[in-house]
């Protein structure tokens, strides 16, 4: 994992021009755990975190597990448009 601080309530993204799909619930010293929107809480493991800075977190999506993934991809899709 990157030397900057992971913080709890740190956003969470695949991208650094991306949109947030979630946020940092814990910390561990191998993994975080990262509340993903609307589809629950998911382990992180720090292999996959690739920047920290500014109370972002991004991510690499191929170091995560394919659940996870699949959350994310759905995060979104379940906002309305407008709000």
């Amino acid at each position: 994992m990157p030397s900057a601080a992971v913080e709890i309530g740190d956003q969470v993204f695949l991208q650094e021009d991306g949109e947030a799909f979630g946020a940092v619930r814990d910390v561990h010293s191998h993994d975080l755990v990262v509340y993903v929107e609307g589809s629950g809480d998911f382990l992180v493991p720090a292999v996959a975190v690739t920047a920290v800075h500014d109370g972002k977190i991004v991510v690499d999506p191929t170091q995560l597990a394919a659940p996870m993934v699949a959350a994310i991809e759905l995060a979104h899709q379940r906002e309305e448009p407008g709000l």
